[in-house]
């Protein structure tokens, strides 16, 4: 297995379990936040799922400037959301060459680094995983108590 596909079978491994918990929060729940600080479970799904897609397409093109860019998002369902940004991140990552892998990226100014693509991707695996983390508490507040094991294997 390429390097390539070895990611994407990593990341679908998480975003199948975040995509499972976002199919557990009915709209009436969009608004929760477990504390008033909190984002609303809306805002946070959003974030994951935009994030992820906006660090992928730094990866990809190797221009940290798209990290600025505003994204509107016009879907209101989060299921539907996560499904948009599963398949467009998903097909961003299955487009990687090695070479865009191995490309250092000069994230100086927003991250106070220059680091390798494929490392930048794993940054973003883990801000993914740990967001994965907070929406377990979310959904299990909601009253949910059958819940996805953190990740699917196989």
């Amino acid at each position: 297995m390429n390097r390539t596909s070895q990611l994407v079978q990593y990341f679908l491994a998480h975003r199948i379990v975040t995509a499972e918990l976002v199919n557990k929060i009915e709209k009436e729940h969009y608004d929760y936040k477990p504390t008033p600080t909190s984002m609303s479970a809306k805002d946070l799904v959003t974030h994951i799922l935009v994030t992820f897609y906006k660090l992928a397409k730094v990866a990809k093109s190797g221009n940290p400037a798209v990290l600025k860019e505003k994204i509107e998002e016009t879907e209101s369902d989060l299921r539907k959301m996560a499904e948009i940004y599963t398949e467009k991140t998903k097909s961003l990552l299955k487009s990687l060459t090695d070479e865009e892998l191995d490309r250092i990226l000069d994230l100086t100014e927003s991250f106070g680094m220059k680091i390798p693509a494929h490392q930048f991707l794993q940054t973003a695996m883990d801000h993914e995983i740990h967001h994965k983390g907070q929406l377990f508490v979310y959904v299990r507040e909601m009253g949910h108590t059958e819940l996805p094991l953190f990740v699917k294997r196989g």
